[in-house]
């Protein structure tokens, strides 16, 4: 990145329910040192939004609209990094991130948009790479606690046993919160689309499609109800599953496998022991939460009482080559769509800008770019737990 920036950090798309919680964040962080901006399409909602969270009236407003490609260039030729959370991305996100690639401005954003995301890969990995701009994708709930979560547990095993882990099981203990309606509507312009564009489908149902032509061994299902051996529990699909597991082969990749070329990965949400579990398992397993009239939409959320009641825990469990195993917790003390992502975002942005000057550009996933760097953070500042429990 070249040139002076009048702003090191904007968050663009700061009005809807999301970019509030990360303004707010940022707002209570002091910007963690940085200089930031609230941007998005209307300049007298920007000014109310800024006056309602409290933050100074010196702080900057951007006025930036997908449908005017020249205001989208101003503002981030303008910045180090832009926090986008204007979704879904495969409808908004391509002309910011085309930006950015072309200009050396850093990125971050919340997409759990395989194909969209690919598309990415495919069209500015060698843009970003020559103007030194570093693009990560899914910094939110999707997909920074497994992503991160298999980094830290990874460590360990390499620590303790002298080797990776062949095998890593994540496992949703518990979560008390809503997903968001950006992911809601992430989720459903995907599988819509896939229904008119084979590529597409063929790209959702390969765990290794972001991984640059590298296909790993066959996946262990995560696709189907039954009892987790290692847990004595039953065990259901895990809707962010789709998109996690990709992420993490792409880190495995990014970072020249160190968990191994034969490294396997699945991710399925716990619910619960003996038939009632079972009951229990079968009955998400056939309810899709993010489709119908109780589906969360676009700019709607829950309240501060319910944001700060929810919670969430994932169990990772690794077993090497040879069968020795190491379990490690992460956990969240907050919503994992709203409250528990404004916090992650923002402080992926504030690492990639404050604490990665050596990391060149290209289109990254969090465990690459900001790796345990972005942990402490998390840790320090953001609510969340890294633990080893056995």
């Amino acid at each position: 990145m070249t040139g002076e920036r009048q702003h090191d950090i904007v968050i663009y798309g700061a009005t809807g329910f999301t970019g509030r919680l990360i303004a707010e964040y940022m707002l209570a962080r002091e910007g963690g040192g940085l200089k930031w901006a609230l941007a998005g399409r209307d300049l007298t909602r920007l000014a109310a939004l800024r006056d309602e969270i409290g933050a100074p009236a010196s702080t900057p407003l951007v006025v930036a609209d997908t449908s005017d490609p020249a205001s989208i260039r101003e503002m981030v030729a303008d910045a180090r990094c832009i926090c986008n959370v204007v979704g879904p991305y495969q409808w908004h996100g391509t002309q910011v991130v085309a930006a950015c690639a072309e200009l050396g401005t850093d990125y971050v954003d919340l997409s759990g948009e395989p194909g969209w995301m690919r598309q990415m890969i495919d069209r500015y990995s060698d843009a970003a790479a020559a103007s030194g701009a570093r693009v990560v994708h899914s910094c939110g709930f999707d997909s920074i606690p497994s992503d991160l979560g298999v980094l830290f547990l990874q460590d360990a095993a390499k620590h303790r046993f002298g080797k990776p882990c062949r095998h890593v099981k994540a496992r949703v203990r518990a979560m008390k919160g809503a997903f968001s309606g950006g992911t809601a509507a992430s989720l459903n312009a995907t599988e819509d689309a896939m229904g008119e564009n084979a590529e597409l489908a063929d790209t959702m149902a390969n765990p290794f499609a972001l991984t640059g032509g590298f296909q790993g061994p066959r996946q262990p299902a995560d696709n189907e109800v039954y009892e987790d051996q290692d847990l004595g529990l039953w065990v259901t699909p895990f809707i962010m599953a789709v998109i996690n597991a990709k992420n993490i082969h792409r880190s495995n990749a990014l970072m020249g496998h160190p968990y191994g070329t034969e490294f396997e990965y699945d991710e399925m949400m716990v619910a619960g022991p003996g038939e009632k579990g079972r009951a229990a398992a079968e009955f998400l397993a056939s309810h899709n939460p993010l489709r119908g009239e109780g589906a969360p939409k676009p700019g709607d959320g829950p309240s501060r009482e319910q944001r700060e009641a929810g919670f969430w825990d994932l169990l990772f469990i690794g077993k090497t080559v040879d069968g020795e195993e190491i379990r490690a917790a992460v956990k969240g003390d907050r919503d994992p769509g709203y409250g528990s992502t404004a916090r992650m975002i923002a402080e992926s942005a504030m690492c990639l800008v404050r604490d990665c000057p050596d990391l060149p550009g290209g289109i990254y996933t969090p465990a690459p770019a900001m790796g345990t760097r972005l942990i402490d953070r998390l840790v320090e500042h953001a609510g969340m737990s890294f633990e080893l429990e056995s």
